[in-house]
């Protein structure tokens, strides 16, 4: 089989999964970028205050997403844009969460991808002092993006997973899982979000990956 997959990063507002503000895709059919998008979101309410130490982090602001559609509105563009895919994040779990959590809180049907971690690929398949993505980028040959603008993350997450399938010699997601000792997940419902304080800073690994 090829080297088929989608990459995806989410860009959040704040500590809440759902808040998401940004995404970013990239595709890649057999080894090989073809397609990229990104776009703003604006994160469902309940969950749309932007925190400061968010948008230090991504350069977001409310007023950057005010004319941007809300979730339920954009869920059918990714899904069209990753159509039966597997997802490649950096981080996956917080990836797969914010995609859980946002269709939570919109009470839209949440899509059953199967998902790989390029934090726990780079893990297995390099040997450095940090496996946060621009280091494990750069190791895979992609250095110099704009970390934290979604679409380059996803980007970067890409070329992660076509370095390492190359090393590993296989042309396909779940083989190169399988070589390196991982899973590949699939993403499930979540039960109904309902909104709460949106203050607390986000997990550092969630911030940092």
């Amino acid at each position: 089989m090829p080297l088929d997959f989608t990459a995806i990063d989410f860009e959040t507002a704040n500590s809440s999964p759902a808040s998401a503000c940004a995404v970013g895709l990239v595709r890649v059919r057999a080894g090989r970028v073809v397609a990229k998008a990104g776009w703003l979101i604006r994160p469902p309410a309940g969950h749309d205050e932007f925190n400061p130490f968010n948008t230090r982090i991504h350069g977001i602001r409310v007023e950057d997403v005010a004319g941007a559609a809300e979730w339920t509105h954009q869920l059918d563009a990714l899904c069209a844009f990753a159509g039966a895919d597997v997802l490649v994040a950096h981080n996956a779990g917080f990836d797969m969460n914010v995609l859980r959590r946002a269709c939570a809180a919109t009470g839209d049907d949440c899509p059953p991808y199967r998902y790989l971690c390029t934090l726990q690929l780079a893990r297995k398949s390099y040997v450095l002092d940090s496996y946060r993505l621009p280091v494990a980028a750069a190791e895979a040959g992609f250095a110099d993006f704009a970390h934290h603008n979604a679409t380059a993350d996803a980007e970067a997450c890409a070329h992660i997973v076509i370095d390492t399938a190359r090393r590993h010699g296989v042309t396909d997601v779940s083989h190169l899982a399988e070589l390196a000792g991982i899973k590949v997940g699939r993403l499930e419902p979540s039960a109904p979000v309902s909104a709460g304080p949106t203050f607390a800073p986000m997990a550092l690994e969630a911030a940092v990956a």
